[in-house]
This record gives structure tokens, sequence and C-alpha cells, in this order.
């Protein structure tokens, strides 16, 4: 912890604070925080280093919104989404960081097109439609198991399936809750057998513990004042940003 520079510190705790204030009014907007860890340490080491803190935000999403989920959904879901994980674990095992930078890049900027173009498809026509066979939630589980395993951002993935689902706003919100904080939990033994988690990223999420509470709290209040569509734009085009750098930096050496 000795040799974070003070920058450094700084861009963690703005990551951490990017984590409350999405689990509590700005869903999305955490996918800022990816490619933010990722600048301070290496792309495969930060994968472990933003887990827990991940898991701070789901706590307190889930203390909120507990008594607002629909477990049919998860039960449908969660299953499909820890072989995904498993899935991910093994190819975790055999990249390196350089092949994961670019990896995680893209993964990010695979999700914030899958959000704009959600975004985009409800403007037009007010809903959008994606399929609701059996195998949706298959498919869904799979490829959000691998993405949040190695990437740490299945959250527009979810998002598509449970607008699928038609929930309503609060439904919506306590049913994604319980999802990433499951999952999370599901990923923290695969994480420390690749060697992610460790007791010293163990220290650094118990001093940003706090950060990410207070986050959860500008949260709450940032939902009052200011308009979420604005932010959440704002946020997104700043995650493009560090996506497109972590890609960059392979071709440029660093």
């Amino acid at each position: 912890m000795g040799e974070l520079t003070a920058i450094q510190w700084a861009v963690l705790a703005l990551a951490a604070v990017i984590i409350g204030v999405s689990k509590t009014g700005f869903t999305g907007v955490g996918i800022l925080a990816i490619p933010l860890a990722a600048m301070v340490f290496r792309a495969k080491p930060s994968t472990g280093m933003i887990l827990p803190m991940l898991i701070v935000g789901d706590l307190m999403a889930v203390a909120y919104y507990r008594r607002h989920a629909e477990w049919k959904y998860l039960v449908k879901l969660v299953p499909c989404a820890m072989a995904g994980i498993i899935v991910g674990h093994r190819l975790l095992a055999v990249v390196n960081d350089r092949q994961l930078k670019p990896l995680i890049g893209g993964v990010i900027l695979v999700m914030l097109a899958l959000s704009w173009w959600r975004n985009w498809r409800m403007a037009r026509s007010g809903e959008v439609h994606v399929p609701q066979g059996w195998w949706f939630p298959i498919v869904i589980g799979l490829i959000g198991g691998i993405t949040t395993m190695m990437a740490n951002a299945a959250g527009p993935i979810m998002v598509i399936y449970l607008v699928a689902m038609r929930l309503p706003k609060q439904t919506f919100i306590g049913t994604g809750a319980w999802y990433f904080l499951l999952l999370n939990v599901f990923k923290i033994p695969f994480s420390q057998n690749l060697g992610l988690i460790t007791a010293e990223s163990v220290s650094i999420n118990l001093l940003l513990a706090p950060v990410i509470i207070l986050g959860g709290l500008v949260g709450v209040r940032l939902v009052k004042f200011v308009p979420e569509k604005s932010f959440t734009w704002i946020v997104q085009l700043l995650a493009a940003a560090g996506a497109l750098q972590l890609v960059a930096s392979v071709w440029l050496g660093k």
C-alpha cells in the first residue's frame, strides 16, 4: 500500500465513490470504475482489487431493496451465470496482463454499446424487443458470468434481461442487487485461486469501504437534483475513454 502515490489513491477513491453512486441511484455508471482501477493496477490484478468494492456496494443495495427481488428470475439466471464464472475463471488462468487489457477495454465498449442501443430503442419505440424464450436466460447467464469474472462489467447484460422481463422499477433494482451480490460473492474463491485477492488488496478495500458508503449516500442525494440521463451519458463517455485507453496502451507499449 505504501507504493501507491497520492494520485493513485485519489483515482481509487473516485472509483469507490462511483461504485457507491451506481448502487443507490444511477444504475450502470459503475462501469467507469473498471478502467479507473485498471489504470492504478495492472489489468489482471485490478479485477480482483475491485471485487470487494463491488460487494460493499451490493450489500448497500440489497439492504435497501431486499424486499423487492423477484426470485423466480434469479433461479433461472444465477446457475447459468455461475457456470459462466467458472468458464471465465479458466480463461483468466491462461491470459496474461497484456492480453487482458484490450479484452477488458473491448468488453466495456461492447457493454456501453448495448446500453446505448437500449436507450436508443427506448427513445424511439418506448420499449426494447428482446427474446423471452427458455434459452434466453441461459445465454444471458453464461455471457454475464464470463463477462463479470473477466472484467466485472456484466451490468448492461443484466439490464437487458430485466428490461425484457418488464419488471417494475423497485423490483428491477432489487432483483439486480441480489443477482450481483450472489455472483460477486461466488467469484471470491475463484479470484483468490488466481491470486487476484490478497491480504494487501483486502487492506486497501477496507480503507476504501467508507468512501463507497459515502458514494452511496451521494447517489441518493444526486438522484433528487441531477438529471439521470445527463449524468449517465457523461459517466459512460468517460468510461468509453478509459476503455479506449486500455486498448491503446497495448499498441503504445505501456
